[in-house]
């Protein structure tokens, strides 16, 4: 089931690059907004050590999910649909097989 560089032709790795970005964008500016409602709560020296734990859990989760590895890739992007980051419309123009894969990756 992987797919490497090979088999992406240059107007999916277009394609792919984009919805990657996007779903990066959606998740960060996600983050952002929680984390400055978070700290505008702040009110005591263990609150603050609590958002650093967050943010340094979120960190390791953000820089694991997001690997842009052609091997990989798919199992990436059904992660990210079924988190809810990226939909599979925004992956048109991928190969049907490649589109179909995510769609029952993204499921399970």
């Amino acid at each position: 089931m992987q797919a490497s560089e090979a088999e992406w032709t240059e107007i999916e790795k277009k394609i792919a690059r984009t919805a990657f970005e996007q779903a990066y964008r959606r998740e960060i500016e996600a983050l952002l907004q929680q984390v400055q409602q978070e700290a505008s709560t702040l009110v005591e020296l263990n609150d603050l050590w609590r958002l650093h734990d967050f943010l340094s859990a979120k960190r390791h989760e953000v820089e694991g999910k997001y690997d842009y590895q052609y091997s990989i890739l798919l199992f990436v992007f059904a992660g990210l649909v079924k988190e809810g980051w990226l939909h599979l419309n925004e992956l048109e123009g991928l190969d049907k097989d490649k589109l179909s894969k995510v769609a029952v990756l993204s499921r399970m």
